[in-house]
């Protein structure tokens, strides 16, 4: 009977100290500072946790497009993944409010909006059955083109890519006359290449690290929407680890986030003066055409919040923080 208990004793003793890993799967392509960053807090969360919790990531989109990968979370193939705000609008249309198109003018109105509002969004994706590990501002997002893109008729002749699922992209630019062609990410260059899309948005850093830059030629300077970063896990994994382990993991991934905030801000300046030393166009929409983009951008928040793809008191929140950024 006493070797019994001895016995059971260590089998507990061993499924406590047995190590979780957690598989977390994000279209970013390998080698980027993201991943960088994110394999940095990995490291640093293995020898925190005395190697009883490990990340292990599937870059590049290898797990398939952003509805694939949230079906295999919930599976259970996968326990986590890295979005956009757009893309994790399934789970939760909210987690949109960063795409609303031409609202935020300057870093520091997003800084002081985030400060109110990151913490909303982690409360809803808790309700869900999601743990935000992290919330990574990429930055201000600009239209990239084939050919060149000067008014509204030229924007309207163009095929323009918008996010799978992004129904904010689509609400902004439907509003402003244009039908656009809804793809995945790792879809975009290939498209680009065969003229399937010939215009799409991104951050400067980003259109270089997907290789976009090899493609366009033009880009138009006028801060379409703010692009996030939104690494989540499923909250069952993250609640059964122990409280000193998820502290750890919230802590490393933590500093590993706000690590990556200043290297993407850098990295968007660098990536602009390198698409311009690369021969791409950037043109500077005039007062006029800036006035009707931002019409265009309120009328589309308008429908958005009337048709539910925003809440109501989401949208409130926004105006709120806005308020007090532009004081």
């Amino acid at each position: 009977m006493k070797k019994f208990a001895l016995l059971a004793l260590a089998v507990v003793s061993s499924f406590a100290n047995a190590a979780t890993t957690i598989k977390i799967a994000t279209a970013a392509p390998d080698g980027t500072a993201w991943m960088r960053e994110l394999r940095a807090g990995a490291e640093a969360i293995k020898k925190g946790t005395a190697e009883r919790v490990e990340l292990k990531f599937y870059p590049g989109g290898v797990m398939g497009d952003e509805p694939t990968v949230l079906r295999k979370i919930k599976i259970g193939q996968l326990q986590g993944g890295a979005f956009t705000g757009g893309e994790l609008s399934q789970v939760d249309k909210d987690t949109q409010i960063y795409s609303l198109p031409f609202v935020f003018k300057t870093q520091d109105e997003v800084d002081k909006a985030r400060a109110q509002l990151d913490p909303l969004l982690k409360q809803k994706l808790e309700k869900d059955g999601f743990e935000i590990l992290g919330i990574s501002g990429g930055g201000f997002a600009y239209l990239v083109s084939v050919n060149e893109i000067k008014n509204k008729d030229d924007l309207k002749a163009a095929k323009v890519w918008i996010p799978q699922g992004d129904r904010i992209a689509e609400a902004a630019f439907k509003a402003g006359g244009v039908t656009p062609i809804p793809l995945p990410l790792a879809d975009v260059y290939t498209s680009l290449q065969t003229g399937l899309v010939d215009a799409a948005a991104n951050t400067p850093a980003g259109t270089i690290a997907f290789q976009w830059h090899t493609k366009v030629k033009h880009m138009i300077d006028l801060p379409l929407t703010y692009v996030v970063g939104i690494l989540i896990v499923d909250k069952k994994i993250y609640d059964a680890l122990a409280p000193e382990d998820r502290k750890t993991v919230s802590d490393e991934l933590g500093a590993a986030f706000a690590r990556l905030e200043k290297i993407n801000r850098d990295d968007n300046t660098q990536a602009r003066e390198a698409l311009q030393k690369q021969g791409i166009a950037i043109f500077k929409p005039n007062a006029a055409e800036t006035t009707m983009w931002e019409a265009v951008g309120a009328d589309a928040r308008k429908n958005l919040v009337a048709n539910g793809e925003i809440s109501a008191e989401m949208s409130a929140a926004l105006d709120k923080a806005l308020g007090s950024a532009r004081k």
